[in-house]
């Protein structure tokens, strides 16, 4: 038959380019050994029908058959992800859709509120059964490179408080708040007046009751508003996680917004993830059209140098700025380990197509810090020109680069 030329072809092809712990196992009980290698990796295919998605292996391709059912892969997430890179990687010529594509998406506010609730607002207790017990969703801080996940988000919170000198009083917006834990955390620790904003029902719904429970209401407003919409002057501004989704034609824009909505002597961090193509492309052979389709509509990640350029044309001086790529890599590596340990729990939740979904992204995201795909800077700016008057750089240290003190509760601002 066709089909069985074809995939020996293809077969014999792989075995000659590559070496892969990976055994695909057929309808009809035939099964292929793809090396001489202990398979790491089973890759079932139930029908015919399936096996366009191994003779074009982009990650879009994988990703979508087992997203789709159309094929069950078994083994852990790490090895399945580093397979079907290899795949992609020794077969498809980096070039045309396969490449770092830079992909032009049209944005209104309607479309960026849609994309934010596809993603966050699957259901709390989703996030709830592999996040750390505040719900911090973006990169934790090894500090010493032992912390457990909770302890690294705590850390990487004070790290944004004080790489942005919060002071007792001062008033902080934090833009794309998630589930509230930094307002929550500077408020608690720092004292400080904030408003959380987010796109998100789910995420305000749920952070406005923490800070119910916690009594803080007095120092706290969430609020379910678009960026856009923000008015009123803050002496501190934080956007973690937030600019991935602004688009990078509307980054100078952005940061415009923010410079409009600082103090004089106020301080900006950014905490985001970049792409590393110099032209800010999406990650390669198909990884970004998965992502664009099941994850993350309308995404786009900026390099880190067309970020900084944006910062400059909306009014703002960059004072700091410093790579988290490996603590972000971390971060996603244990994500993926309470992830699997909770499968059947996550399957209960969201079902198995969300699962199988998340199952890949999160492993793929792990992988893509770890090869420098993609990364993470925190920057600090401040107003063009201006250093803050009470901002003070420690003597034998690098800005931002202080060691960590202990947070502690201070009184709260009446």
């Amino acid at each position: 038959m066709f089909w069985e030329k074809k995939l020996e072809h293809w077969a014999a092809s792989i075995r000659d380019k590559l070496v892969l712990p990976l055994r695909v196992e057929l309808w009809n009980g035939q099964h292929l050994n793809l090396s001489h290698l202990h398979p790491e990796v089973i890759v079932r295919v139930p029908h015919v029908s399936a096996l366009t998605c191994l003779f074009t292996p982009s990650l879009s391709n994988l990703g979508a058959a087992y997203v789709d059912g159309k094929i069950d892969v078994e083994g852990k997430p790490g090895a399945i992800i580093s397979v079907g890179n290899a795949l992609a990687s020794g077969t498809l010529k980096l070039e045309g859709k396969f490449s770092r594509i830079i992909r032009k998406i049209q944005r209104s506010k309607d479309k960026d509120k849609a994309a934010i609730q596809y993603h966050y607002d699957v259901s709390n207790a989703f996030y709830q059964l592999w996040l750390d017990e505040n719900l911090v969703y973006s990169c934790a801080y090894f500090e010493n490179g032992d912390e457990d996940l909770n302890l690294a988000q705590v850390k990487k919170m004070d790290l944004i408080l004080q790489k942005i000198h919060l002071q007792p009083g001062d008033t902080l917006l934090d833009i794309g708040c998630g589930w509230g834990a930094l307002v929550i955390h500077a408020a608690q620790h720092y004292g400080a007046r904030c408003v959380g904003i987010t796109l998100s029902e789910n995420q305000a719904s749920f952070a406005r009751t923490q800070v119910m429970k916690l009594g803080l209401s007095n120092l706290i407003d969430i609020r379910l508003q678009d960026y856009r919409d923000v008015q009123g002057t803050f002496d501190k501004i934080t956007s973690v996680g937030m600019f991935e989704h602004v688009g990078v034609r509307n980054l100078p824009d952005y940061f415009a917004k923010i410079n409009s909505l600082l103090s004089e002597d106020g301080v900006v961090m950014n905490h985001g993830i970049t792409s590393t193509d110099a032209e800010s492309g999406e990650t390669p052979y198909g990884n970004g059209e998965f992502i664009e389709k099941y994850v993350f509509p309308h995404g786009e990640l900026p390099h880190i140098g067309l970020a900084l350029k944006a910062m400059q044309e909306g009014g703002l001086e960059v004072l700091d700025i410093e790579n988290l790529r490996s603590h972000y890599a971390q971060t996603c590596t244990l994500w993926v380990e309470r992830f699997e340990a909770n499968a059947d729990k996550v399957k209960q939740i969201s079902g198995d197509r969300r699962y199988r979904i998340w199952r890949v992204y999160l492993a793929g995201c792990a992988y893509a810090f770890n090869q420098d795909w993609i990364s993470l800077f925190q920057v600090v700016c401040v107003k063009a020109g201006r250093l803050p008057q009470r901002m003070s750089l420690p003597d034998g240290h690098r800005y931002g680069r202080v060691p960590l003190k202990k947070s502690s509760a201070v009184p709260q601002a009446t």
